[in-house]
């Protein structure tokens, strides 16, 4: 795979949107980028014949399909190719992948779009004109990415596409071959079929095809879906039952050596000195790097040191053995007492930006006649680790003016980028294999790692070089969820209906860190990301205030799966049962009442409740409603509470994900987000002391395991809207709906997480 240089086209992109006006007005109104023929060939073999940038056929009938979403457990490797397989025609068997060149029609508009700070009600003109602008940007961009919960949303429309014309192009070529028109032509399971009977394979079609013109493109209606829609095998299960699949940490070039690293103990600091002439005698050891001066600023590699070394094993233990001097800097009080107390400080002060308003909130808090009850509260969460399964790794060589990359990456884009500049070539240069990822769930969004190993095989004279971290490594350097503070301040009538519902949050900025290191760009300016989940709510309270006040983090952040709705919809779905109990009345029905012009969600919340039933004696049921990434989803959880343990039994799941693609996945997605929620809601905690994070290990993180996992029964509301997001939203609303239940079994409000009695 190749790279293509893109810095100074971004700057110019976002700097003409900001400063030239005419410029960017009439650019804004040339046509789309399209997203069907691409500038780079696509990666073909024996003899396999290109349709377009995604689509391929071989003399054999099999199909290559151009793969730009990274494969981390998601499910994407089997429910995009359906997308291609079902507009083609072809069994989804003989749909094979190849890794996508870096080109811009492979760039995720969907997720960048879906950044925008907008309500999801909201059908303005602005919003309209912002997001079509944006959307174009992105396609300028053409950042391939894997994130968002945006691959089948992004992908729905160009896979089906090139699917589509590709078909269209293979029946353009047989009927010129039989000299009949296209309209008595059909096609079927990899075949051209004429109303007389004749049939062609696509295989032997092909060539002829690719100088064929596709005409109208066509996309199939849903009734006439044979794959989409209709639960599918997971493509990659068999590789990973039996030990074939390759993940980063499995990248075996030829003659490679191992690398473990020494990072800073306190966030921000750096090397003050090294001596390496001991551990330089140990057993296999080859050098001793520094690589400090390869990584951009707020990653969660710190400054550091990488020994290697003929095995891993002898790299771990020469680096654990190396004496490192370091400047701890200026986070060397930092505590995580602190950092709360900040939050407050900031919210007693400040305003915030208020992402959205309805109604006339100044009235309400005025004392205006009818309030009757005031309602207050305060929520905190604490910074998270990834915690992937496979650590953090990545293979480089640079040799004869390349650089080789096996990386288990979110972002082909930003790895080639961060390779070329540590290598000292140009992205052209730069040949990277994406591999297999054991988990992401957004660290792998980030490129540190690859900064790291590129300068350390940089100075190892063309040796190919993997470099593994530690699990300590792994949790101690990880780029945060951010830890969070919230305020909410409501008012009731005397018949219990509320008449204002103010809420201000605080905490770092996600974007503000990813787009400095990853873009160049400064921050500044609101990011949804830190209120989504507070002010993108669909409860119609009559007057609103949501409002968020960034404060700039020492501490390295990072997308973690759900992102801001990972706290945010606790702080809401609990604030929202609080006024339930305070108004008197049970929280669905609560709920139900705020819901009356949200049809959708209050379907959702209905089926989840129905499914639930009634919670079996000494147990109870708490429910949360959230929305996020385009997707709608009820939980109701079914808990006990045994002295001061929390125990999860079932989990009723409703999602409305518009079109669901392979039901399959989406099932699994549900179980998978569940869990990895309920982690967090009862364990999950980084800590900050002396600069330095606390936990370690599993052993100071725990995640749930098996003899905790709840059953959980997942719901697929039928829809016929655009395909939303899956991969992340059934992950928020899993700890309020347990601190919901855990209020109902003992009467205590639990307000910070993780849930501790």
């Amino acid at each position: 795979m190749h790279g293509v240089k893109t810095g100074s086209r971004r700057r110019f992109i976002f700097g003409g949107v900001a400063a030239v006006g005419a410029l960017v007005v009439g650019w804004g109104v040339m046509p789309a980028r399209q997203r069907l023929n691409a500038s780079h060939p696509l990666p073909v073999s024996d003899g396999a014949v290109a349709l377009n940038g995604w689509v391929a056929v071989g003399a054999d009938g099999m199909v290559t399909v151009a793969m730009p979403r990274s494969e981390m457990g998601q499910g994407v490797h089997t429910a995009l190719p359906m997308l291609v397989a079902e507009e083609l025609d072809v069994p989804l068997a003989s749909v094979r992948l190849v890794q996508s060149p870096i080109d811009k029609i492979f760039g995720n508009i969907a997720m960048l779009k879906d950044g925008l700070p907008f309500h999801p009600d909201d059908s303005g003109n602005l919003k309209a004109a912002v997001s079509w602008t944006v959307g174009k940007v992105a396609r300028e961009l053409g950042l391939i990415i894997t994130g968002g919960s945006s691959s089948v949303k992004d992908a729905w429309q160009p896979m089906r596409e090139a699917g589509a014309s590709a078909r269209a192009m293979l029946v353009a070529a047989a009927a010129r071959q039989w000299n009949v028109g296209v309209a008595s032509c059909r096609t079927e399971d990899g075949f051209v079929i004429h109303a007389d009977g004749r049939r062609l394979a696509y295989g032997a079609l092909a060539t002829a095809a690719a100088t064929s013109e596709p005409g109208e493109i066509r996309l199939k209606s849903p009734k006439d879906f044979k794959l989409i829609g209709h639960a599918q095998p997971r493509r990659d299960t068999p590789s990973k039952v039996n030990g074939t699949a390759a993940f980063g940490i499995d990248a075996r070039p030829a003659g490679m050596v191992y690398a473990a690293v020494r990072m800073s103990p306190v966030i921000g600091g750096t090397v003050a000195s090294v001596k390496q002439d001991a551990v330089l005698k140990m057993p296999g050891v080859l050098r001793v790097v520094d690589f400090s001066s390869a990584l951009p600023e707020k990653t969660g590699a710190g400054a550091g040191v990488a020994v290697v070394a003929s095995t891993w094993w002898q790299a771990r233990q020469a680096a654990l053995a190396l004496e490192v001097q370091w400047n701890a800097g200026a986070q060397a009080g930092l505590s995580s007492a602190a950092i709360y107390a900040d939050f407050a400080a900031r919210l007693d002060a400040e305003s915030g930006h208020a992402y959205y308003k309805a109604g006339d909130m100044d009235a309400v808090e005025g004392k205006a006649a009818g309030v009757a009850k005031t309602v207050k509260a305060e929520y905190r969460a604490p910074y998270l680790a990834h915690a992937a399964m496979e650590p953090v790794n990545c293979t480089a060589q640079v040799k004869d003016g390349k650089v080789y990359l096996w990386a288990p990456t979110q972002s082909p884009g930003f790895a080639v980028e961060t390779a070329a500049k540590v290598g000292g070539v140009s992205t052209d240069n730069v040949v990277l294999v994406v591999t297999m990822l054991g988990g992401g769930f957004g660290r792998r969004l980030d490129v540190d790692m690859v900064a790291q190993v590129v300068a350390v095989a940089k100075a190892s004279a063309g040796v190919p070089v993997q470099m593994i971290w530690s699990r300590e490594d792994d949790m101690t350097h990880d780029v945060y969820r951010p830890a969070a503070l919230a305020r909410f301040n409501a008012s009731l009538d005397a018949a219990g209906n509320v008449l204002g519902y103010d809420n201000k949050s605080a905490s770092g900025s996600v974007s503000h860190q990813f787009m400095k290191r990853n873009l160049g760009l400064p921050p500044g300016g609101p990011d949804k990301t830190t209120a989504e989940g507070e002010f993108d709510m669909q409860y119609e309270f009559p007057n609103q205030r949501i409002a968020h006040v960034i404060v700039d983090s020492p501490v390295p952040l990072g997308y973690w799966r759900s992102v801001g709705h990972s706290h945010n919809a606790f702080f809401k779905e609990s604030f929202v049962d609080e006024l339930a109990h305070a108004a008197g009345k049970d929280s669905v029905e609560f709920r139900r009442g705020l819901l009356k012009r949200h049809p959708r969600h209050l379907a959702v919340l209905n089926a989840a409740v129905a499914k639930a039933g009634a919670a079996p004696e000494g147990r109870a049921h708490g429910v949360a409603l959230h929305q996020s990434f385009g997707t709608i989803v009820a939980q109701v959880a079914e808990v006990s509470v045994e002295g001061t343990e929390i125990k999860v039994h079932r989990v009723v799941c409703a999602v409305d994900c518009g079109i669901a693609v392979n039901p399959n996945i989406i099932a699994q997605q549900v179980e998978s987000a569940v869990v990895f929620g309920l982690s967090a809601a009862l364990f999950g905690a980084v800590t900050i002391k002396d600069g330095k994070v606390e936990q370690s290990n599993f052993g100071d993180y725990p995640v749930l395991r098996m003899n905790q996992a709840p059953e959980v029964e997942t719901i697929i509301m039928p829809s016929a809207e655009h395909p939303e997001g899956m991969g992340e939203p059934a992950t928020p609303p899993i700890a309020p709906a347990v601190a919901n239940a855990v209020f109902k079994l003992t009467g205590k409000r639990l307000r910070s997480l993780p849930l501790t009695l």
